[in-house]
């Protein structure tokens, strides 16, 4: 495995943000290289998973990929259990949060199993500042027919009978779901996790609004470097959904990862796999900034650059060349890739440098 025989990254530190509604979205960051946010399943919990043998090689490796920024979604983990709503624009919502208190700029986004959909409206959203997505183990919603209702309503009676029973008799459905393939050490983390992640109530309404969740209309206005992994035989996203993302999404590239299970265990074959495809997917984001060269920007670009240079923001600009603000997000995101620049001081000295070329 890449990095095996290096030191495990520093764990982070937890901090907490509030959201538009007020509530409180517990996030932190470790490991170094270029940023990496990851919007991860509701089975997590800051605090625990560096503990949790299903866990802590996830984190411990792409800490040595990127600089991971993760947060625990509303009412899960060691963020608000008494959040006002669980509606996908309050979950988008607390993303952007999340965003803007870590001081992100550009940053490679990852959305995996229920934060998937989440993480795809905000790359739809916000273009000039995701550099390329990631979307592992997910689906785009929108698939939920009269059997999957049936199947629903049989899990939430059990999460309402028996998910604080102190026995795992009822959520070792959920962790053999989750995965089948797992150790029963593995497999009594996850039951464990699952009492300590959240409450009954709140796991039932959450789920009740990801019933709900469609961004399948969104997908063919992405235009990033798009990468989707998934295991061909796990049970909780069908892999079918994988493939209607990656033909979806202009040039996005499917991965088939040869498992079962639903979280990518250690010891498996499948997750060096996974670790390479990301590893290679990120690799772009890792170069050196060069210097910017404005032979190499489109007209448009460059004339946008200009106008960000004195201080106009994208709807200004927009209005001053009659185009959609989307558009400006998406000239800017193509002008900051080509110049091979990321965050906002080298933004601004990369356009500095190319109104001195004017001059």
């Amino acid at each position: 495995m890449p990095g095996s025989n290096r030191t495990p990254p520093t764990r982070d530190q937890v901090r907490f943000c509030r959201s538009i509604d007020g509530a409180r979205i517990a996030y932190a960051t470790h490991g170094e290289g270029p940023p990496l946010l990851v919007n991860t399943c509701w089975l997590s919990h800051l605090q625990h998973d560096w503990e949790s043998p299903v866990w802590r090689h996830f984190l411990a490796d792409l800490g040595r990929l990127a600089t991971v920024t993760r947060y625990d979604e509303r009412g899960f983990g060691l963020s608000d259990w008494d959040a006002p709503d669980y509606a996908f624009e309050s979950r988008v919502a607390d993303l952007e949060a999340v965003v803007e208190a870590a001081g992100l700029d550009r940053f490679a986004l990852l959305g995996m199993a229920q934060g998937g959909p989440v993480a795809i409206a905000y790359a739809h959203r916000h273009p000039a500042r995701v550099t390329r997505l990631i979307l592992y183990g997910t689906h785009a919603g929108g698939l939920h027919n009269a059997e999957d209702e049936a199947l629903e309503d049989t899990f939430s009676q059990m999460i309402r009978v028996g998910w604080a029973r102190p026995d795992a008799l009822f959520r070792r459905v959920f962790t053999n779901l989750l995965i089948p393939d797992a150790t029963e050490e593995q497999m009594r983390w996850i039951d464990e996790l699952q009492r300590t992640s959240t409450s009954a109530d709140v796991n039932i309404a959450a789920r009740s609004q990801r019933k709900k969740v469609d961004v399948r209309d969104l997908l063919g206005e992405l235009w990033l470097p798009t990468l989707v992994l998934h295991a061909v035989r796990e049970r909780m996203a069908e892999f079918a959904q994988a493939r209607m993302l990656a033909a979806s999404i202009s040039g996005a590239r499917l991965v088939s990862l040869d498992s079962a299970n639903h979280i990518l265990l250690a010891d498996e074959p499948a997750w060096p796999v996974f670790l390479a495809e990301l590893t290679a997917f990120l690799a772009p984001d890792r170069r050196p900034t060069r210097s910017a060269s404005r032979a190499e920007l489109t007209d448009r670009e460059q004339e946008i650059l200009r106008l960000a240079a004195h201080g106009l923001d994208n709807v200004a600009i927009a209005e001053r060349l009659t185009l959609s603000v989307r558009t400006v997000e998406r000239h800017l995101s193509n002008a900051y890739t080509k110049l091979g620049v990321s965050g906002k001081v080298a933004r601004t000295a990369a356009v500095a440098h190319l109104l001195s070329e004017e001059s």
